[in-house]
């Protein structure tokens, strides 16, 4: 599963509102139900179970990426949202340095082996400074989306 399939213009924030990576998790979640790819009434239960994965070790994983992720039974296929932020994010990250990119994704509960490669496929791409910096640079969400899926920005 890559970034690409489990992304839509309407799943990127091209401006996060968030100071901690808490608030961006929040601030993600809240995209999700906005979008219609979770149910309001299982906002809280998915918050507790991301945040219950961040508190055990942060996804910040460096050069300004977060990768906050979970499993839930209460969701049928993988989703997820991606939130920008220009001024950076406090993520605890493991180079100390704020986040600028947020994927926030979420795999059916037991599908492990769809979780790690989802993970693994979304590391990989972000891990491109090329790559990193088109995003940053790119002017709106359907720009950021085309760049995801390989087309580039126009």
């Amino acid at each position: 599963m890559d970034l690409g399939d489990i992304l839509s213009k309407e799943q990127i924030l091209t401006e996060l509102s968030a100071v901690n990576r808490w608030e961006a998790i929040d601030e993600l979640i809240q995209n999700l139900v906005t979008t219609g790819k979770i149910q309001a009434a299982h906002k809280e239960a998915i918050a507790a179970v991301v945040k219950k994965r961040e508190a055990s070790m942060s996804t910040g994983i460096g050069f300004g990426i977060g990768i906050p992720h979970a499993s839930t039974d209460l969701i049928g296929e993988v989703v997820g949202a991606l939130g920008r932020s220009k001024t950076g994010v406090n993520f605890d990250a493991l180079d100390s340095q704020p986040v600028h990119l947020v994927v926030l994704f979420l795999v059916p509960q037991g599908q492990f082996q769809k979780h790690l490669h989802t993970l693994a496929n979304i590391a990989k791409l972000l891990h491109r400074s090329e790559f990193r910096q088109a995003l940053e640079n790119a002017t709106d969400a359907e720009t950021m989306l085309r760049i995801i899926r390989g087309q580039g920005p126009k």
